[in-house]
């Protein structure tokens, strides 16, 4: 056995992805009969425009390049067309063309990824898109949706009839003696490396180097809901105004400030839950819409009706989808560090701790995984 995975959320699948492709027998242990954790519940975005550019924004093209072509080998529904974020306020639409400009000067190349567009293309584009104070959008064109239950949960029998990977879902793999782990109740095996991906439960394996990692746990709420026409097709994944104070990719716009304090003002249960708003329409119709952001000795296993209420008010500020149906609503923890984009560790020299890419899991997981792996063989 050269390798062995501990976790089947995206970041081990990666891991068993990369390791497979260069010819390595590998090994995937999930506790779960199937991954249940934050991997198959969140949008389904693999989404660059929200990584600064340098090394995050090309981690995450890289792996938006091994998505595309895992979707395409195993058949998994996936789609191309981007992302949009809509401006409704000064403060959003400066933001936007400040953005679009120090990307032009850092990466012209990146930026030619990118377009503004004004109000009328805009609605010309996504015809449901409020048109009422629209100033511009963004539209870029290197974001890429996925149904992260369908390809969470597909992927293991793509990765073992295509690489032969083997799958033990239902068991715990533990460290026992001299290299060797135990696997499920019985089995003892000896693998050359050990790449432990398992997410937000970072207190079972090495709790002694989590504890000091600085890692901590972030709950999210998110929901899923119908259009009347499930054949109607949003045409774009999207985000408003909110977003923009989320993601890391914007932090260096002047305006910026000025928008947060006025949101700050404006919208204060939205920050006080962390709330951001995107939606993400999956192969089956059905929208999928969140989501907020709640730490460490914040969370608590009951979800509040009020956040869902929130997300589906600020929703209704830029998209006509008055008949939409919630049809599931649903809680998510993944583990995310509060400075660093991701979180490595050694505690043995044939063990690699991989874990805290927090809501960028889907987006950089490929990427990280392709550099972890590298630097470690």
């Amino acid at each position: 056995m050269d390798d062995l995975v501990v976790g089947a959320g995206i970041l081990g699948l990666a891991h068993a992805y990369h390791l497979a492709r260069m010819g390595r027998k590998v090994m995937v242990v999930e506790r779960g009969r199937k991954a249940m954790g934050a991997s198959c519940r969140n949008f389904g975005m693999v989404w660059p425009i929200g990584q600064p550019v340098g090394e995050m924004e090309d981690m995450a093209m890289a792996s938006r390049g091994h998505w595309l072509n895992v979707v395409r080998e195993a058949g998994f529904w996936h789609d191309t067309a981007g992302s949009l974020h809509l401006a409704y306020h000064q403060d959003e639409g400066a933001v936007l063309m400040e953005y679009q400009e120090i990307l032009q000067e850092k990466s012209p190349e990146v930026a030619a990824q990118r377009e503004l567009l004004g109000a009328g293309e805009v609605r010309r584009r996504v015809p449901k898109v409020h048109s009422h104070g629209l100033k511009c959008g963004l539209w870029s064109k290197t974001e890429v949706g996925v149904d992260p239950r369908e390809v969470i949960w597909g992927m293991p029998a793509y990765l073992n009839q295509k690489y032969g990977v083997e799958f033990q879902f239902g068991a715990v793999a533990l460290p026992v003696d001299d290299g060797n782990w135990r696997v499920g109740p019985n089995r003892k095996i000896k693998p050359g490396r050990v790449w432990v991906c398992s997410g937000e439960d970072f207190e079972t394996l090495y709790p002694e180097v989590f504890a000091n990692s600085g890692l901590i746990k972030c709950k999210l709420q998110m929901m899923r809901a119908e259009l009347p026409n499930s054949s109607e097709r949003l045409g774009v994944m999207m985000a408003a105004g909110l977003t923009l104070g989320h993601y890391k990719s914007f932090a260096g716009c002047p305006s910026l400030p000025v928008l947060k304090q006025r949101l700050s003002e404006e919208l204060p249960d939205y920050e006080k839950y962390g709330i951001h708003v995107l939606v993400s329409q999956q192969g089956t119709g059905e929208i999928t819409l969140g989501d907020s952001h709640e730490y460490g000795d914040e969370i608590e296993p009951y979800d509040k009706e009020r956040i869902h209420d929130l997300v589906l008010r600020y929703l209704a500020t830029f998209l006509d989808l008055e008949q939409l149906r919630v049809t599931t609503r649903w809680s998510g923890c993944y583990a995310k560090h509060p400075e660093k984009p991701y979180f490595i560790a050694s505690p043995e020299d044939h063990v690699r701790i991989v874990n805290g890419p927090s809501g960028s899991g889907m987006t950089l997981s490929f990427g990280l995984a392709e550099k972890v792996i590298k630097e470690s063989l």
